[in-house]
């Protein structure tokens, strides 16, 4: 019943998302923008090296529209959780919505800059789990580099309004549909400096025509973060291993 639930719940998030891009449906066939799906599936849902789902495998799918002229985009994105049940509250869904804009600062180089809520229905957590950042990126070739900043308090942290994440990386493409993807990241927690944390991922990603696959090493140097509800360190080195689609 419980899984059920969760599918279900899921579905009519995804019922939601599907709602919100629609509005841009019209605007995508009237004007240069366009409108793209995508779905996946992994085996576990890491972010910033720390598991989502207790290192159990999730379902993810979103929607995003980008106005090719101006730049300016929206989107929004999905994926089953675990977490807000292991720090006692409620919910599986977490609902990510973001807006921006990219383009070129000189030929070759590339920027975005936008902010990103993260929305966790029902958590129940105090403080909540919902969390708005703004970030920027600049990328130069395969690299870049991209600064998010949180305006609240940090997924459901006490008093980490203002932390800030670091994230450095590269995707070298290696031969066609073959890509090297490299990560190095730095979550620094505001005020909670025992949180704050290094994480790092290395892995290849290959499009197949059908879909793209990706498999991956991740971990997370840190201790603080383990699952009451089975003991697992969720920042543990493992291999992350998913199927997506862009559609």
């Amino acid at each position: 019943m419980k899984n059920l639930k969760m599918k279900l719940s899921f579905a009519a998030a995804l019922c939601v998302a599907a709602a919100t891009s629609g509005a841009t449906a019209a605007m995508a066939q009237s004007t240069d923008g366009e409108l793209t799906f995508n779905a996946a599936l992994t085996s576990d849902y890491r972010y910033r090296g720390l598991s989502q789902t207790r290192l159990k495998p999730a379902l993810q799918g979103g929607a995003d529209y980008v106005h090719k002229p101006t730049g300016f985009y929206v989107g929004t994105w999905l994926s089953t959780i675990k977490w807000t049940k292991d720090l006692g509250g409620d919910g599986d869904i977490e609902w990510d919505i973001y807006a921006g804009k990219r383009g070129d600062i000189l030929e070759g180089i590339s920027y975005d800059i936008g902010g990103l809520g993260y929305v966790y229905p029902s958590n129940g957590l105090n403080p909540s789990a919902n969390t708005f950042e703004v970030y920027g990126q600049v990328g130069m070739g395969p690299g870049y580099i991209k600064y998010s900043h949180s305006t609240t308090n940090l997924f459901g942290t006490a008093d980490s309004k203002n932390s800030g994440y670091l994230d450095i990386g590269a995707n070298v493409e290696l031969s066609a549909g073959l890509t090297l993807n490299l990560h190095a990241g730095r979550q620094r927690v505001a005020n909670n400096g025992a949180f704050s944390y290094n994480d790092y991922k290395i892995g290849l990603s290959k499009d197949m025509g059908f879909a793209t696959v990706a498999l991956a090493v991740v971990k997370a140097d840190t201790k603080a973060y383990f699952s009451p509800v089975n003991g697992k360190d969720l920042g543990k080195t493992g291999a992350v291993l998913s199927i997506a689609k862009t559609f």
